[in-house]
Order: C-alpha cells, then sequence, then structure tokens
C-alpha cells in the first residue's frame, strides 16, 4: 500500500475512533450519569421506558448529531474559503454571512414574528438574512464573470461591519426581553428538539463534504495562486463561484439553526494543516472529522462544567479554540500554503 494513503487512513482511523469516544463520552456525562453498558443497551435494544432514554434520545443524542452536522459544516467551509484566499485567517463568519444571519433573526425578534410564522421562524429568518448577504456580496464582487477573490473578502468584510452595527442598533433600541433573546442567540446554542432541523443540518453538512472532495485537486492548485492552477487546466472561474457558494451555504445554514458559534471554522482547519497536511484530499475529511467531534465536546463542557445551569457553546468554542489557534500558531508562526 502507498505510504501516503497509509498514513491517510490512518488519520482517519484515529479521527473516526476520537468522534465516538467523545460522543459516548458526551452521551453518559450530566446532571444524570449513563454508564458505557446502559448506552449501548439502550442504543441496541431502544427500549422506550425509563428516565435514561429520554435523557439519551430526546436531550442528549439530538444536540450530538446537530453538533456533529455543523462542527463538520463550518470546518469545510473553513478549509473552502482558506483555500480560495490562500489565507489561514479567513474562516467562515469574515464573509459577513453569519451576520447577515444574526441581523435577520433579530429583525425577528424585534417584529415578534414567531408569533405568526411558528418555531421555524428564527431558523428561516436567519437562513435568509445570510442568503441576502451571500448575494450581494457575490454580486457586488462579481466584474464581467470574473470574481474577484480580493474584492470578495474587503466586500464581505464591510459588510459583516455593517451587519455587527445595525444589530448593535437594534439591540439599543430593542425591549429587555427582545435584548435577552438576541444575546443568547448570538452567542450560539446547540439545544433544539426539532428532528427536522438536525435533519437539515445532517444532510447538508454531508452533502457539503461530498461535493468539496470532487474539488479537492481544485483546492490544491489553488494554493500555487490562480495563474498557476489555470496553467494546470482548473477552470478557476467557475470553481471560485460554485466553491463561494457552497462554503456560504454550509455557513448560513449552520448559523441559521444553532446561532453564532466562532472560532471553529478558523481553528480546525488550520490546526489539521499541522497534523495532516496541506493536502485537501485528507485535510478535508480530517478537517470535517475534528471539527464535529471538538463542537461536540465543547456543547459538553458547556452544559456540564457549571450544571445545572448552562453556558453558551460559543463562549466555550472562543476559550478552547482561541487558545489552541495561539499554540498552533507558535508552532508554526510562519505557515505557509504552499
Amino acid at each position: 500500500m502507498n505510504k501516503k494513503l497509509f498514513r491517510w487512513l490512518l488519520w482517519v482511523s484515529v479521527l473516526i475512533g476520537v468522534l465516538l469516544a467523545v460522543t459516548m463520552f458526551s452521551l453518559g456525562v450530566g446532571s444524570v450519569s449513563i454508564p458505557v453498558r446502559e448506552i449501548i443497551s439502550l442504543l441496541s435494544h431502544r427500549n422506550e421506558q425509563g428516565t435514561e432514554y429520554t435523557i439519551l434520545f430526546n436531550i442528549r443524542l439530538p444536540r450530538i448529531l446537530l453538533g456533529i452536522a455543523v462542527g463538520g459544516a463550518l470546518s469545510i467551509a473553513g478549509v473552502i474559503l482558506q483555500g480560495m484566499f490562500r489565507n489561514p485567517l479567513v474562516e467562515p463568519y469574515t464573509l459577513g454571512i453569519a451576520g447577515g444571519a444574526a441581523l435577520g433573526v433579530c429583525l425577528n425578534i424585534v417584529l415578534r414574528l414567531s408569533n405568526t410564522m411558528g418555531v421555524l421562524a428564527l431558523p428561516i429568518s436567519g437562513f435568509l438574512g445570510a442568503i441576502i448577504v451571500i448575494i450581494t456580496i457575490y454580486t457586488l464582487s462579481l466584474n464581467k464573470g470574473v470574481l474577484k477573490i480580493q474584492g470578495l473578502l474587503l466586500t464581505g468584510v464591510m459588510i459583516s461591519f455593517i451587519c455587527s452595527s445595525l444589530i448593535m442598533l437594534i439591540m439599543a433600541i430593542s425591549r429587555t426581553e427582545d435584548l435577552h433573546g438576541i444575546i443568547f442567540w448570538t452567542m450560539g446554542s446547540l439545544e433544539t428538539s426539532r428532528w427536522i432541523l438536525i435533519k437539515i443540518a445532517l444532510v447538508t453538512s454531508l452533502s457539503g463534504l461530498i461535493i468539496s472532495y470532487f474539488y479537492s485537486i481544485d483546492l490544491n492548485a489553488f494554493t500555487l495562486g490562480e495563474e498557476e492552477a489555470l496553467h494546470l487546466g482548473i477552470n478557476i472561474e467557475r470553481t471560485k463561484k460554485l466553491l463561494f457558494v457552497l462554503a456560504s451555504l454550509l455557513t448560513g445554514c449552520s448559523v441559521a439553526v444553532t446561532g453564532i458559534i466562532g472560532f471553529v471554522g478558523l481553528v480546525i482547519p488550520h490546526f489539521m494543516r499541522l497534523l495532516v497536511g496541506t493536502d485537501h484530499r485528507i485535510l478535508l475529511i480530517a478537517s470535517y472529522l475534528s471539527g464535529a467531534a471538538f463542537l461536540v465536546l465543547c456543547d459538553t463542557l458547556a452544559r456540564t462544567i457549571i450544571a445545572p445551569m448552562e453556558l453558551p457553546v460559543g463562549v466555550v468554542t472562543g476559550i478552547i479554540g482561541g487558545t489552541l489557534f495561539v499554540y498552533a500558531l507558535s508552532k508554526r508562526p510562519t505557515h505557509s500554503f504552499r
């Protein structure tokens, strides 16, 4: 077997093992501890009676599945955008997509649209806000059929600032109960009992991984620069447009369902480059698995560290992710995409 392929398979196996271990840990810990044997028994026999079953299938398992979907999606979006821009500091939220989603949710809360639109009002309004920003950035950055990468980044950053300013304006004039809802949503949470949202997030996340993998060679070529990628036979304009839309949809869907959970799409791709290398054929899969495990672990800490109270998961990802990022930079401060 090829030595590189063996190394990749080893990394994938290790990361799958880590994800499974984190999942079992998350299923077992909490205000009510459930032993591993009991978890395996409940998962295999599906005895629908008892407190343990209710806690496992109605509270913890939905959060874990949503964490896997969102953590994987944000990590994949980060890999794609960092590969396109050849910049390890670019993340899914840099382009203002999260700001657009947050603005949509803020307007929903202030205008009380949930009273007429139902329980899916917040995710729908968040996704619509993200879509509007995606279309705006794409349109402004497109010049005679050419998608300007630097223009894309600058436009996204400026729109992000505009959305943040509008959100602060809304918060300044909103009522106390509305302000609490806005703040809680912007800090992120995996707490949801709506299986339809979890299924949508999982399908979107896995589809994004599969589609992006077909463009792993293109992303490898992009690390050499657009001119070199063009010489290698890559249709750079079509690839840039498709990858931008894919990363944007992954981010928009994730933010709409869980709120703003920072640092996952920034730290995980950067850290995985240090471990598995810069080849996107392994980097995409490794980032997906590690991002899923990272978010599930952070959510477990968020709901147990000061139990029975619960921390916003975005706070935990920020603290741990920021620490990991500083560590990664100290290990390789001049890291290159080449």
